[in-house]
């Protein structure tokens, strides 16, 4: 086994390791919500190609750009909840998104896959919902919720058997250890009402993945300041989490007692001010070590709240490996 592999496997174990593994990455598209071209597949493919020259992560996320529309919604707009009772799974035109998938994550994975973890980028069905409404707003899940809540679970679920298929495929047929699984609360809706209609079909999902494979972690999306209670997702079956510790307020090492002391990845901001993009190499090697001292190295993934700024020098984040090794040597 290759150390890479080796090294974030331990990891995810929570077994010992010689430093903290690193895992950042960033959209490879100008715009990764536009409509799927083959245009932006090259792009995402080529993307992954010069990342992992430049970068030289210690496992890969595979980004999954020009797929966040989902298909199986109807053609027209999803605008309320009774649009809702329209979503169909298992529609050609669905099936045929997760064939183009597959086909570009298999490309990835066997280009890494032996020398390093490989995960694939899925959305949970409420995000693929998301997605397809018309002004893609996560406040539409909250619309439809105070509609009819029931509408809403089902829809989900129906979304559930397309993700399943989506997850199963891209840990068996294409490769990848498994799949970094995005979720997210939706302000309105209560940690209980969350657990009742939207987490089914999340577990669903997961289930499917880890009879796949057990190599899966979730990311508690906190896009645009977007807060979560963490407590929400503490019984995912999944070996890693990774959440906005910046945007949250709260550090790996807080976070950590949240989920069981099961491994964790993060610990850096991902904004254009955040010391990963802005900082000096002493700033950036400082800021490794104190969240290593925090946290400890022990099942730490070193990353950050989400997807990091496109421009983020390649060397910022070598800086933080090397602070990573001497943090592990000292």
């Amino acid at each position: 086994m290759s150390y890479k592999r080796d090294l974030v496997l331990k990891t995810f174990n929570n077994e010992e390791t010689d430093r903290a593994p690193i895992g950042f990455w960033y959209h490879f598209a100008k715009d990764e919500t536009v409509p799927l071209t083959d245009e932006l597949v090259k792009i995402n493919y080529n993307g992954h190609l010069k990342f992992c020259k430049d970068v030289e992560p210690d496992f890969l996320k595979i980004m999954s750009d020009g797929f966040f529309h989902y298909p199986g919604v109807a053609s027209e707009p999803v605008t309320c909840a009774a649009d809702l009772k329209k979503i169909k799974s298992g529609k050609p035109e669905t099936l045929a998104w997760i064939d183009r998938q597959i086909d570009m994550v298999k490309k990835v994975a066997s280009q890494y896959g032996k020398d390093m973890v490989t995960l694939y980028n899925v959305f949970s069905p409420a995000s693929y919902l998301t997605f397809a409404t018309e002004n893609l707003s996560f406040k539409n899940i909250t619309s439809f919720y105070e509609e009819d809540p029931e509408a809403l679970k089902n829809a989900l679920l129906t979304i559930a058997e397309d993700v399943k298929i989506l997850a199963d495929r891209a840990i068996r047929e294409a490769g990848v250890d498994g799949i970094y699984f995005s979720v997210g609360c939706y302000d309105g809706i209560s940690r209980e009402e969350y657990q009742r209609i939207i987490e089914p079909s999340e577990l669903a999902v997961l289930e499917v993945a880890n009879a796949a494979n057990d190599c899966n972690m979730i990311h508690i999306c906190g896009y645009a300041g977007r807060k979560n209670d963490l407590t929400t997702f503490k019984d995912y079956p999944v070996k890693a989490v990774n959440w906005a510790t910046v945007v949250e307020g709260i550090p790996l090492e807080e976070g950590r007692k949240i989920f069981g002391n099961r491994a964790v990845v993060g610990g850096f901001a991902n904004t254009t001010d955040g010391v990963l993009y802005s900082g000096t190499e002493e700033q950036i090697k400082a800021e490794t070590k104190r969240i290593l001292s925090a946290a400890g190295s022990r099942g730490v993934i070193l990353g950050a709240d989400c997807t990091i700024p496109r421009g983020t020098p390649a060397s910022h984040i070598q800086w933080v490996r090397e602070a990573a090794e001497e943090f592990g040597k000292g």
